[in-house]
């Protein structure tokens, strides 16, 4: 004996029932009805549904050849476990990420060479210039931190970063409500309707980038996007030349889920926006899968700012490609004191008057 289907009812999940005397699926919860058809197609698009699938195919980076290594030294931090590349006319005295020292631990050897690079376009000066605006018209922020506060060191530092290019095909189910509200003498009375809507399609994605450094934070280094890929060169080692670049600690193979998080949450946003005219829109389904997904090895350009203050350090990073800039700074107290007095006196005061006009009246 074959089993039985259990249909659910698309409104409230209930098991739905035969109604021998509408001819119709009825919710014995919600009491909502649907005609067997439409029941019947609503279950197969829900089971139809599958998994996610996001499987990737990573060739990126290049051999470096004995040329190119030869010219280029390697610097450890004992801090934090960074390690920077850089050409042998560069020399490097501290950590762009923690500050520590570092030392010269050999020459450069292994790992891949970059498929992509993104050179600098703004300098040093241009960085500095960045946090003293940065620092301007932030209320809360201590009076003597813009005066005593001092530049450690400013680094411009390549960060690698992986960049996943690849088609999405989605399909998503929603389930859609319409509210309608009226009222007699007696009683207010709404109205639900329930819609399923079904989006399918495909979105090609290119250059979504994961930073490949654990020492750079992930959060850090998305504030500072967007970086133009249309001014990416073939990498050479040219491009080092006075600048630091940091050596990839985290393989395009462990940042796949990283990759696979920002394109499908931009898939589902593109979608459910296609979802319109409704009071309320909830997800019933989503099927994400890849297609030709690949990956190339890039790096970018950020001038790295690490500030001392009161005891604490402060870092700063700035896009050296658009000159994006963001970092944390530390709150004055008295200050937000202050400024929640001073919006409480205003609310008073307002209030005050409000009373003042209603007892003329």
């Amino acid at each position: 004996m074959a089993d039985l289907i259990e249909y659910k009812c698309p409104c409230c999940a209930g098991k739905l029932e035969f109604n021998s005397g509408t001819q119709n699926m009825k919710c014995p919860f919600c009491e909502s009805e649907f005609d067997v058809d439409t029941v019947q197609q609503y279950n197969q698009e829900l089971a139809a549904a599958s998994g996610d699938n996001m499987n990737w195919e990573s060739s990126a980076g290049s051999e470096w050849n004995s040329e190119e290594t030869a010219g280029m030294s390697v610097y450890s931090c004992q801090s934090c476990g960074a390690q920077i590349i850089t050409d042998n006319t560069t020399a490097a005295s501290s950590c762009p990420y923690c500050d520590a020292p570092i030392v010269m631990s050999g020459n450069f050897s292994g790992d891949l060479k970059p498929d992509l690079v993104i050179p600098f376009k703004l300098d040093k000066k241009a960085a500095t210039e960045a946090l003293n605006k940065h620092l301007e018209g932030k209320r809360l922020l201590p009076k003597v931190f813009k005066e005593q506060n001092h530049i450690d060191e400013i680094k411009g530092v390549y960060v690698p970063v992986w960049l996943f290019d690849t088609e999405a095909d989605a399909n998503m189910i929603y389930k859609g409500e319409k509210r309608k509200t009226w009222s007699d003498s007696s009683y207010r009375y709404t109205e639900i309707s329930y819609y399923s809507a079904v989006r399918e399609g495909t979105l090609s994605f290119a250059n979504v980038p994961v930073d490949g450094s654990s020492k750079m934070p992930d959060d850090l280094m998305e504030s500072i996007e967007p970086f133009d890929i249309k001014d990416a060169v073939e990498f050479k080692t040219a491009y080092l030349s006075g600048y630091l670049a940091d050596r990839y600690d985290v393989s395009a193979e462990k940042s796949v889920e990283r990759a696979n998080q920002r394109i499908k949450r931009s898939t589902e946003q593109a979608f459910i926006s296609t979802v319109q005219g409704y009071s309320n829109v909830t997800t019933e389904s989503s099927n994400v899968r890849f297609n030709n997904g690949k990956a190339k090895y890039a790096l970018y350009p950020v001038w790295i700012l690490n500030t001392t203050w009161n005891g604490n350090k402060y870092t700063f990073a700035m896009n050296g490609q658009t000159g994006k800039f963001v970092g944390d700074l530390p709150a004055d107290p008295s200050a937000a004191m202050k400024l929640f007095f001073g919006i409480t006196a205003v609310s008073t005061a307002v209030l005050f008057g409000l009373s003042f006009l209603f007892g003329m009246f």
